[in-house]
């Protein structure tokens, strides 16, 4: 997974922070789902890696229950997690023990579950 990570690197468009994330959704059926960083002038208009991949999925048929791991990649060195816009969509669709696997470029990997990442969670219960 690391690999494919790191090569779809290049595959990022990011003209403003010359910054490229990129990330792979697996489904409980093992179907893969990649994803890279899109961004724009206006910076608000792109999108980060792991919702692409996310959306990728969707977009393939699968429902929310049908995710099973997140797998991401900065590429800075260090390992990166999720920002808080991607926790929040991955706090919706996985369940709360699946695992979101952080890499950095350099080989060091860091598995965290959605629980630990989103210790608080806002969900669908609450516009109830």
């Amino acid at each position: 997974m690391k690999e494919q990570l790191i090569a779809l690197h290049k595959n990022a468009y990011v003209p403003i922070s010359n910054f490229p994330v990129s990330a792979c959704v697996v489904t409980k059926d093992d179907s893969m789902f990649f994803g890279v960083n899109v961004e724009d002038a206006s910076t608000r208009a792109g999108t980060c890696a792991e919702r692409n991949a996310i959306f990728a999925a969707i977009t393939a048929g699968y429902k929310k229950g049908d995710f099973k791991e997140v797998h991401v990649m900065i590429s800075s060195g260090k390992i990166g997690t999720p920002c808080f816009v991607c926790r929040q969509m991955i706090n919706e669709l996985f369940d709360r023990d699946s695992k979101i696997i952080c890499y950095s470029t350099n080989g060091e990997t860091k598995i965290y579950t959605v629980e630990e990442l989103c210790p608080y969670p806002f969900g669908e219960e609450d516009l109830k």
